[in-house]
């Protein structure tokens, strides 16, 4: 394992790539609504990327199981868990969620965050798995302090969530992040207090729980080599921020305010 401890000026680099995330994710909060495709979205934010002088860092992303990515963002509709694939066929409609993933990369430097949309009028239910998963977020970052212990990111997330019956992906994490879109360490959405890596100032990571209204188990979809979805077909929430790990606060590099400034907080 190679971790490598960025610098201050390093951050701040960072810190321009994961606001242009923040920004995408915002211009696509107005755009969706039912009867918008997720290849429609797709090329709305590949467009809004480049036209900031940046890469989409997911577009040809290796993928060890078939072809790269082909997409510019990951559009994961209701049991899709992550890594949806946008395409004209997906349609989406009222009470759909969908988990918009967006990385950039700018002057060097990646940029990665996730946020889990509603689509018009959405149940109690969802929102309240919406809420839990993006509550679990930022009790995670809370424990991403020199100091801590990478399990300490872990266990939060998994105890706030299994605390509602949740289940936590497994075979997905979260990662390390800067001059390539994943580095080490890996960091899982579930552990135990005290263990694993110190955290050291100058380490980013990617936080991102992924979270099941069911059961825990997925599965990978056939025809894509990317899609993964929920087996019992429940739906899923994601939400991730990109962070800096400092002595005493995490500084949260990535941003929700462009989109909660259009949607308000719902959950």
């Amino acid at each position: 394992m190679k971790i490598y401890l960025k610098t201050e000026d390093e951050i701040e680099l960072m810190r321009q790539a994961n606001q242009l995330v923040g920004r995408t994710l915002g211009e696509l909060a107005k755009h969706i609504k039912p009867g918008i495709t997720t290849l429609q979205l797709d090329k709305i934010a590949d467009e809004f990327i480049r036209d900031n002088g940046a890469i989409p860092t997911f577009k040809g992303f290796p993928n060890p199981y078939g072809g790269p990515f082909p997409a510019s963002i990951c559009t994961s509709v209701n049991d899709v868990v992550v890594h949806g694939v946008p395409n004209a066929e997906t349609v989406l409609k009222e009470g759909d969620i969908i988990s918009i993933d967006c990385g950039t990369l700018l002057n060097g430097f990646n940029g990665d965050s996730c946020y889990t949309f509603c689509v018009g009028e959405v149940s109690e239910e969802v929102k309240k798995l919406l809420r839990t998963t993006k509550e679990s977020l930022y009790k995670g970052i809370e424990n991403a302090v020199a100091g801590r212990h990478l399990g300490d990111i872990s266990s939060a997330v998994q105890e706030h969530c299994e605390a509602q019956k949740y289940g936590i992906v497994r075979e997905l994490t979260g990662h390390g992040i800067g001059r390539e879109m994943h580095e080490d360490p890996r960091v899982p959405n579930h552990g135990s207090r005290g263990n694993g890596i110190m955290l050291k100032a100058g380490m980013c990571l990617a936080i991102e729980p992924m979270i099941t209204m069911g059961s825990r188990a997925i599965w990978m979809d056939a025809n894509d080599r990317w899609t993964i979805r929920t087996r019992d077909g429940k739906p899923a929430a994601h939400f991730e921020h990109t962070v800096a790990v400092r002595k005493g606060q995490a500084e949260i590099l990535s941003s929700f305010e462009e989109v909660e400034s259009l949607e308000g907080k719902l959950y």
